[in-house]
């Protein structure tokens, strides 16, 4: 069994190898909009660890943790480590990892270790699982994108930030950012600046995430609710013809004629060697042609700052302005 040295001692449950720590979790979940915001954080709280997709680098996890463990007490599971081919282990072992952690009630919230690739693998075997849990804070993106999904189709607030691998490389502010985020009950996070692509202002539940892994769940029952919506989109690595494609797949699917503005965050390592056209040229028509408000270069995503952002939480977007604000708080008292 494995728990982080700063951690806490932890009594075993069940053949999982989970452990859980004596304290239980009290007080009544909060709503923001239509979606269930999870009760707040205090420092010294015990917080989980999960693998649900991609195996990871064990030095940037460790830093990571040393990250969380300066603020929680941090717990996570023995087949963490697992590798099978490019997931961290069988579907099995992750979900059930995952599973544990979610109806946990001595866990006050949910870190991905990684992203990569391998939620989208769980999302039919979680979706039941989810029914009459308390919801709580699940962090993480890029991959991570397929389980916010399924936790905004189930009604709940999550968190679109840094996976534990990428928690020590990151400015101090976005930490302290994350923190602020899911300790403040009564504040809603700060704004973010972008870059105005469309003018206009909407207001709505901010959803979405990477964009590869969103269009992979159109057609889906796992697409997150979408009307009336303020869209976050960011990604890494995809050329812009692949953008302008995945892009494109959105909009014959209608995506763009529900939501109601775009909150486009970092494409990183997207542009085409010797090309004559970059991604944010090509990100800059393609939100032309939808007509909404739209900002675009805030600072979310695979760039050097992932700032987190509560997915669910009613935003509000000045595209004239350049400016992504927050009307809700992530977490309830």
């Amino acid at each position: 069994m494995v728990t982080h040295p700063m951690g806490t001692a932890f009594a075993q449950r069940g053949s999982s190898g989970w452990r859980q720590p004596t304290a239980t979790l009290t007080g009544t979940v909060s709503r923001a909009g239509s979606f269930a915001r999870p009760l707040a954080l205090r420092p010294g709280d015990a917080v989980a660890v999960v693998a649900p997709a991609g195996p990871f680098d064990r030095p940037s996890f460790e830093a990571g943790l040393a990250v969380l463990a300066s603020r929680y007490r941090v717990l996570y599971g023995e087949g963490i480590f697992a590798r099978t081919r490019y997931l961290a282990g069988g579907d099995g072992r992750r979900l059930d990892e995952l599973a544990a952690a979610l109806a946990d009630d001595g866990v006050r919230a949910v870190f991905a270790a990684r992203g990569g690739y391998g939620a989208l693998r769980l999302l039919s075997r979680l979706a039941p699982k989810l029914a009459g849990l308390r919801p709580r804070p699940v962090i993480g993106f890029s991959d991570i994108t397929a389980l916010h999904a399924a936790l905004q189709a189930a009604g709940w607030v999550s968190i679109h930030g840094p996976v534990v691998t990428q928690l020590a490389g990151q400015p101090l502010e976005v930490a302290e950012r994350l923190f602020r985020l899911l300790e403040s009950p009564g504040e809603p996070a700060l704004p973010l600046p972008g870059i105005p692509l469309v003018a206009g202002v909407a207001e709505g539940p901010l959803v979405g995430g990477n964009l590869s892994v969103l269009t992979r769940l159109l057609g889906t029952p796992h697409l997150p609710p979408l009307d009336g919506a303020v869209l976050l989109l960011e990604d890494v690595g995809e050329r812009p013809y692949r953008v302008d494609r995945m892009w494109t797949h959105l909009t014959l699917a209608g995506v763009f004629e529900r939501v109601r503005g775009l909150a486009l965050g970092e494409f990183t390592d997207c542009e085409e060697p010797g090309g004559d056209h970059g991604s944010a040229e090509i990100l800059a028509e393609l939100a032309a042609e939808t007509e909404l408000p739209c900002v675009g270069g805030l600072p979310i995503g695979h760039g050097p700052v992932n700032q987190p952002v509560p997915l669910g939480a009613r935003v509000r977007l000045d595209a004239g302005a350049g400016r992504l604000e927050f009307l809700e708080p992530a977490v309830g008292p």
